[in-house]
């Protein structure tokens, strides 16, 4: 009988504890546990471990997207979704910066026609990439979120490259080129050093 009990006693206990450290019904766990980091963290992190990303442009970019102040940008997931919003906005605006160029163009200049198609190829195709790895950085897939970003880098390269060997040509976007490269180097790198952490 006192070992019956002690079982019976041993197993209220048991069920005590279960009943106590289950979560109440409807309660949600939280879906990740983000380590705070601040903007400047990020930024030095990604400044010392990709080359391309500069870290005073970094934080003053960044800093100066009201974006920025949104629940989840303090965690370098939440900065990398930023980065590649930025990055998005910003192979957005060259997209449309090319194709006022390309208006302004004689109808003579074919060759300069076709280097503004090709530039708007690659950055109609790289806001398509940017976009999609968006999603993927939303749904935590990580690998392939870092294999669109580091396809969408090529749009810069590719469409200064159509302009090279022009003389007296200078490339008629390459502020735009040369911020949307940065922006999506940034991306890039708080996406790896988020991949890493997880």
């Amino acid at each position: 009988m006192e070992g019956r009990s002690v079982l019976t006693t041993s197993l209220i206990c048991v069920l005590l504890v279960a009943v106590v450290s289950a979560p109440a019904r409807g309660a949600e766990e939280p879906q990740e546990c983000a380590t705070p980091v601040s903007l400047e963290a990020a930024c030095r992190g990604a400044s010392e471990t990709h080359h391309a990303v500069d870290y005073d442009h970094c934080v003053a970019s960044l800093a100066a997207d009201p974006r920025v102040r949104e629940a989840g940008s303090s965690s370098l997931h939440g900065l990398a979704m930023l980065a590649t919003r930025m990055a998005i906005d910003h192979a957005a605006s060259t997209e449309s910066k090319i194709d006022d160029l390309s208006e302004l163009e004689p109808d003579d200049s074919a060759q300069a026609r076709a280097r503004f198609n090709h530039c708007l190829e690659q950055y109609g195709g790289a806001a398509d990439l940017l976009r999609d790895a968006l999603d993927n950085l939303k749904a935590h897939i990580y690998g392939t979120a870092m294999e669109q970003l580091s396809a969408a880098l090529g749009a810069s390269e590719s469409c200064e490259d159509a302009w090279k060997g022009e003389q007296n040509q200078s490339i008629p976007v390459a502020g735009h080129d040369r911020e949307y490269g940065r922006m999506a180097h940034i991306a890039l790198s708080f996406t790896h050093a988020h991949a890493a952490a997880a």
